[in-house]
């Protein structure tokens, strides 16, 4: 078994680590599958994984990364085997069991997906947990059947799951589709955003448990008080779908948008999802694989990880961030 390099974070009492380090592979553990990781990408919540009581990783040292795809190069499972190309995001990855910040990985063979034909790993990984998260919301927001000219509001729009759900209901038709970022991002509007709103614009002085009925749909990446401000805008039996946290856990509302307008509130959980909806949501994506060509998109080594953690924390990243598993 030869060795490989990983970027690793470690915390004893208050004394808090990360960078790279030398490991060595390991016999195949039983049900599980090796993998050479050709890509990941980085997340907010990778970026909350690399730093110190940052909430996420459960047990250290550990191996950050929600998501990698690569070849497999140790199997004992006939169902995926050794030269299979595959992509995991998700489950455990990078918070209770070593992520994909790793050469080489050894994986549930549960946990895995085999990549679509239209998708290479690289390609994977620019949608990553951020496609994954927003095709789920954009998915779960089809099954309303609104009218392509409903308005349709995203919030955190620069980010990952933000502009790509921008992307993806444009390529659905969707026609009134605005941008919610507090960040000049003009190049949203190349997605299909028909409009970019500051926070500021839309946060009301005072916020009302019923405001004028404005907004038909969100999808909200930030949570806190600017979803407390959205949520009295929706229209009648109009909903919004949370899958992030970036301005807060909590948010303050009343019970009168759901019992005078119908409302829906629906949580999108991308790390828990079961393998036949997982195959799905991936057959989608590679369905409209073209969208990434239009996407901002950087590539970074591991060397670079520190970099972009710290944007990501200070609330300078825009777009995705793929990682190749080089340094």
């Amino acid at each position: 078994m030869s060795g490989f390099i990983a970027f690793e974070v470690n915390q004893e009492a208050h004394v808090f680590s990360r960078g790279l380090i030398k490991k060595e592979r390991q016999p195949l553990q039983e049900g599980f599958v090796e993998i050479r990781v050709a890509y990941s990408d980085i997340n907010y919540k990778d970026a909350l994984a690399a730093s110190k009581n940052g909430g996420v990783i459960r047990q250290y040292p550990m191996v950050p990364g929600i998501d990698l795809a690569g070849e497999i190069v140790q199997s004992a499972d006939e169902a995926f085997p050794v030269g299979e190309h595959v992509l995991v995001t998700g489950y455990g990855l990078g918070v209770s069991a070593p992520g994909g910040y790793s050469q080489y990985q050894q994986v549930p063979t549960k946990w895995l997906i085999k990549i679509p034909e239209a998708l290479d790993a690289k390609r994977a990984m620019m949608f990553g947990t951020a496609g994954f998260t927003a095709a789920l919301a954009v998915l779960a927001l089809e099954e309303k059947k609104y009218p392509k000219e409903a308005a349709i509001y995203v919030t955190g729009a620069s980010g990952g799951v933000g502009s790509l759900s921008i992307h993806l209901l444009h390529k659905l038709g969707y026609q009134n589709i605005v941008a919610v970022t507090r960040k000049k991002a003009e190049w949203l509007t190349a997605l299909g955003a028909t409009e970019i709103v500051a926070p500021s614009e839309i946060i009301p002085s005072t916020i009302k448990p019923l405001a004028r009925q404005t907004i038909t749909a969100i999808i909200d990446t930030v949570g806190g008080e600017l979803l407390s401000a959205l949520l009295p805008q929706l229209v009648y039996n109009g909903s919004a779908y949370l899958c992030g946290n970036a301005g807060g856990i909590t948010f303050e509302t009343t019970v009168l948008p759901f019992i005078l307008r119908g409302i829906q509130v629906i949580g999108i959980d991308s790390v828990a999802v079961d393998q036949a909806v997982r195959q799905t949501v991936w057959d989608f994506l590679a369905a409209h694989h073209e969208l990434l060509n239009q996407m901002k998109i950087r590539e970074v080594l591991l060397s670079d990880l520190d970099e972009t953690i710290e944007a990501l924390l200070a609330g300078e990243h825009e777009g995705r961030t793929i990682v190749k598993l080089d340094v």
